[in-house]
C-alpha cells in the first residue's frame, strides 16, 4: 500500500493537464454583396492535452474536437489528434523529439501552425535541438501524405533552423528544403532580424523570404518586409511596416497564412503587391484595443491597371478572468466597388 500510494504521488506530480475551449460566432457574410440576408456560422473547438514528464524526458499528446453549426439548420462534427510526441535530453547536450508537433519559426512565414483555424498545422517526424554557444540550432525531418501542390502523392521536409539573441539584437534563420514524390526537392529560406533602441521603446525589424516556385518551374518567390513598432508608453504602442512581393508573389504550403477565411489575418498577397501598414494597440487594465490599416498597391504591367486595395482590422479584447479571454475582431477588405466583411466573436475558456 505504501509503495503504490508513494507512485500515485510521483505520477501525480509528474503530470500537467492542459484544456483549451473555443467558441466563435462568424458573421463573415452578414454584410457581403455576394449573399442575400445575413449569415451566421458558430465553431467550437475543445482541445484537451495532458503531459507526463521526468528530469530528462517528456510526453505530450493532445486532441482537437471541431464542431461547426450553420444558420441554425446543420452542423459538422470532426475530432484529431492534434498533437502527439516524445521528447528527451541527450546528456545537456540536445535534446530529440519524436511524434507529431506543432512547430512556428521566425516570422512564420515558411513555417508555422495555424492557431486561429479549426484546421491546425502540425508536422509528423522529429526535431533534434542543439545548444550551441553561437546559437540555438534546430534539425528537422517530416513526412505526409498530403500535398503542398496540389497534386497527389506524398512529400517530406526537411530544415534546419538557427536563432541567436544578445544584447538588443535577435536573428533567426530558417532553411526548408519539400520533396514532393519522385520530384525535384523546393527549397525555402527565411532570414529574420529585430533591433531593440531607445531602451526598447522602438523596435526594428527586417524579414526576407525566399523560395521556388510550387509548380515546379525556375521562377522564385519572394517577400520582404521592414517595420519598426514604438512604444509611446506602458500601455500604447504604434508600428508601421511595408511588405513588397515580388513579380512572381510568395506563397508556401507549410505556412498558415491563408487569409482572414482560414487563418484569421491577412495573409500572403499577390504578385508585385506592396503592402504599407499602420497601427496601434492600447491596453487599458483588462481591455485591450487594436487597428491596423493595410494599404495595398501595385503598379501591374503598365497596361492593365490594377485597383488599390485598403484593408482595416479592429480587434477589442477583454479578460474576464484569470481563465477566460473574450474578443471582437472586424475586417473590412475593399477594392474597388468589392468590399467584403469579415466579423468574429470568440469566446476562449482555459480552466
Amino acid at each position: 500500500l505504501v509503495l503504490a500510494m508513494g507512485l500515485m504521488t510521483t505520477v501525480s506530480f509528474a503530470q500537467d493537464w492542459n484544456v483549451d475551449s473555443r467558441t466563435r460566432i462568424d458573421m463573415s457574410e452578414a454584410n457581403s454583396k455576394a449573399v442575400e440576408g445575413d449569415m451566421m456560422s458558430t465553431s467550437q473547438r475543445a482541445t484537451v492535452g495532458a503531459t507526463w514528464g521526468g528530469s530528462d524526458w517528456s510526453i505530450h499528446a493532445s486532441s482537437d474536437v471541431n464542431y461547426t453549426f450553420t444558420d441554425g439548420t446543420s452542423g459538422v462534427l470532426s475530432a484529431k489528434v492534434y498533437e502527439a510526441y516524445a521528447s528527451t535530453d541527450l546528456m545537456g547536450y540536445a535534446s530529440v523529439t519524436a511524434g507529431r508537433q506543432a512547430l512556428d519559426y521566425g516570422s512564420g512565414a515558411i513555417m508555422s501552425s495555424n492557431q486561429w483555424g479549426a484546421n491546425r498545422t502540425s508536422w509528423d517526424g522529429f526535431t533534434f535541438g542543439l545548444n550551441l554557444e553561437m546559437a540555438d540550432v534546430t534539425l528537422g525531418y517530416a513526412s505526409s501524405t498530403d500535398s503542398i501542390s496540389g497534386e497527389n502523392g506524398s512529400n517530406s521536409q526537411m530544415w534546419l533552423n538557427a536563432a541567436k539573441g544578445e544584447g538588443d539584437w535577435n536573428a533567426n534563420l530558417l532553411y526548408v528544403s519539400t520533396t514532393e514524390g519522385a520530384g525535384d526537392a523546393m527549397t525555402a529560406m527565411g532570414l529574420d532580424l529585430s533591433y531593440a533602441m531607445m531602451g526598447g521603446d522602438l523596435n526594428l525589424n527586417v524579414s526576407y523570404n525566399t523560395a521556388d516556385a510550387l509548380d515546379g518551374s525556375d521562377k522564385d518567390m519572394d517577400m520582404t518586409m521592414i517595420g519598426a513598432t514604438y512604444n509611446v508608453n506602458e500601455s500604447m504602442s504604434i508600428s508601421g511596416s511595408q511588405t513588397t512581393y515580388g513579380e512572381n508573389g510568395f506563397d508556401v504550403g507549410s505556412a498558415s497564412m491563408g487569409g482572414f477565411e482560414n487563418s484569421g489575418s491577412l495573409g500572403y498577397l499577390g504578385a508585385d503587391d506592396v503592402n504599407l501598414a499602420i497601427g496601434g494597440a492600447y491596453a487599458m487594465g483588462d481591455f485591450t484595443l487594436g487597428a491596423t490599416m493595410n494599404m495595398i498597391t501595385n503598379e501591374g504591367d503598365g497596361v492593365t491597371a490594377i485597383e488599390d486595395r485598403d484593408v482595416m482590422d479592429i480587434s477589442v479584447g477583454y479578460t474576464m478572468s484569470a481563465n477566460a479571454n473574450l474578443s471582437i475582431s472586424m475586417a473590412t477588405d475593399t477594392q474597388g466597388d468589392n468590399e467584403t466583411n469579415y466579423m468574429w466573436v470568440t469566446l476562449n475558456i482555459m480552466p
